[in-house]
């Protein structure tokens, strides 16, 4: 039997191995006298045996009188029993003020155990009876020493029993093992529900949101004259400008991006805003710049998904996609049961990742003809620097410039892209490092001569079933731009603010731009706190309707 040792004290290992060790062998050293004593007890050759109880009361028995009595063997029978049940109880005893176990009830309570057997047998009736008399033995005497016995004896049974589990190491480990199993199943199942509803969270509008919208729209019916569309400035294509790509259906967060920009360049009226929105946000976007014009002289231009015809089902596969069943099954259904399946990929569970806003990005070079350089921003963005020098870096004949995300076995290609197919396992290194989406610098004029948008084409036609990757922009950037990426420096954009509260605030500081890629954007409730306040002091909070919908700033 292992017996459980307090946990907390050197050498308790050592200890509880050799406490293991004696016990067992007194326990085996008490089966082998019990069982020497019985058969002593049946050769007439011995002499007299001599039994001690705990009360240091002493029997005399003759081997000739027990072989002329069948009682008295019987009785002496009964008395071995019970004297090996004191031995068992003392032995738990001894054990329990050693190691202390449930202290005093224990204690107690093999303690009392131990007397009552021992009382039992210096009880004057018995004695008298059945151990000091040299007459035949009283069998109504002895069939009541009997019955006390054994009820005795059921009880210490049922006590010892019950102890065990104290001093049983095994079972304790058992019962460890099963409960941090139950543990870590509730975990699991937090986590999938925690997944779930963060998923929901980030697919939702805010009311907030949806009220400035509203109240935007509501401006724009009720004085259509102040917003009429502007002729289209020389300056939308003049490729010696800073331009900015930035495509998004959330209004606050679009004016956040141009704000920070325009609050940190050096000389802002020579940047230029190519905002895409849906049909949906259109009208809201126009009539925020309209109440809320660009300072310093920045320019602005505002269209919609569908002012570019080129883009249509025929040309562009995500569009030819999106009508495909499964996908919009995947993308549109909420079911919690989804989580179980793939929590890891909830991230992406967003039917944003296969709209064409999402996707524009992959066709720069069409959407602005007449443009060298662009700059794409995500909308959940905060630029802090100027970042003109950005126009200045030698992209050594590369398409793309971003900074790298992986660090040690993390962030690679084969954490994006499924090497378990042939195509892919043949044209991609999984160890090759992943880059970020959010803060990109392109050559249009290196994209056009390495043709990436076909590029792009040929493997979003060859993933419609979701075989070599499963969702996002991120994994068919990362096929498009494969071996045509420059690497930025890691202060040019600082990630995961959306994800990680333990990023540093030097290296926010130092960061040109921080991103809220991730869930908790900084518009939503689930926002972690101590980074908001980066989003929100770029906020045009003396905005009436910002005011008005309670954006709680």
């Amino acid at each position: 039997m292992a017996v459980a040792v307090r946990s907390g004290r050197g050498g308790s290992g050592f200890r509880n191995f050799f406490s293991y060790r004696i016990f067992v062998s007194a326990m085996f050293t008490l089966l082998f006298i019990a069982t020497l004593s019985v058969l002593f007890t049946s050769h007439p050759s011995h002499p007299d045996s001599v039994m001690e109880t705990t009360g240091n009361a002493y029997v005399h028995r003759t081997f000739l009188a027990l072989q002329s009595d069948p009682s008295k063997t019987r009785l002496n029978l009964i008395y071995n029993q019970a004297n090996n049940h004191i031995a068992l109880v003392n032995a738990y005893f001894t054990y329990a003020r050693r190691l202390k176990l449930e202290i005093s009830r224990q204690l107690k309570m093999f303690d009392d155990l131990a007397k009552n057997f021992s009382d039992l047998q210096l009880k004057p009736t018995y004695r008298l009876a059945l151990f000091e008399s040299d007459g035949p033995v009283d069998e109504d005497v002895l069939r009541q020493f009997e019955k006390e016995v054994k009820d005795k004896v059921k009880v210490a049974r049922l006590m010892i029993a019950e102890a065990k589990e104290s001093y049983d190491t095994q079972l304790k480990i058992q019962k460890l093992k099963d409960t941090i199993f139950a543990v870590n199943e509730l975990l699991l199942k937090a986590k999938k529900n925690g997944a779930f509803t963060s998923s929901i969270a980030a697919k939702s509008t805010p009311k907030s949101l949806h009220c400035l919208a509203m109240r935007l729209m509501e401006e724009r019916i009720a004085h259509p004259e102040k917003y009429t569309d502007d002729e289209p400035k020389p300056e939308f294509e003049d490729p010696n400008l800073y331009h900015y790509a930035i495509f998004s259906d959330n209004v606050i967060a679009i004016s956040v991006v141009v704000n920070s920009v325009v609050k940190n360049a050096e000389e802002p009226e020579k940047h230029v805003f190519h905002i895409v929105t849906d049909r949906m946000n259109l009208a809201a976007t126009k009539v925020w710049f309209k109440m809320r014009p660009i300072q310093g002289g920045a320019h602005i231009e505002i269209k919609v998904v569908d002012d570019f015809k080129f883009l249509t089902p025929s040309y562009v596969p995500v569009l030819r996609q999106l009508k495909s069943a499964n996908l919009q099954k995947f993308y549109f259904t909420n079911r919690a049961e989804n989580t179980t399946k793939d929590m890891n990929n909830m991230k992406f569970r967003n039917p944003k990742y296969l709209s064409m806003l999402n996707h524009l990005r992959f066709y720069l070079p069409e959407l602005y003809p007449k443009l060298h350089k662009i700059l794409f921003l995500d909308d959940d963005v905060v630029v802090q620097k100027d970042l003109t020098a950005l126009w200045k870096i030698d992209m050594d004949g590369k398409v793309n410039a971003a900074v790298n995300t992986c660090f040690g076995s993390f962030r690679r290609y084969a954490e994006y892209l499924n090497f378990s197919n042939t195509l892919i396992k043949e044209k991609f290194n999984p160890r090759a490092c992943a880059w970020a989406f959010g803060v990109n610098m392109f050559d249009l004029d290196a994209w056009r001569n390495e043709k990436c948008t076909e590029q792009y084409h040929y493997w979003q036609n060859l993933n419609e079933d979701q075989t070599l990757w499963k969702l996002g922009t991120l994994p068919a950037g990362l096929i498009t731009f494969y071996s045509t990426t420059k690497s930025l420096d890691k202060t040019w954009h600082a990630l995961d603010l959306g994800i990680n509260p333990s990023i540093s605030m030097d290296e926010i500081n130092k960061a040109a731009v921080i991103h809220f890629n991730g869930d908790m954007k900084p518009w939503l409730d689930i926002a972690m706190n101590h980074y908001k306040h980066l989003w929100t002091k770029y906020v045009d909070d003396e905005m009436e309707y910002v005011q008005a919908c309670n954006f709680g700033m």
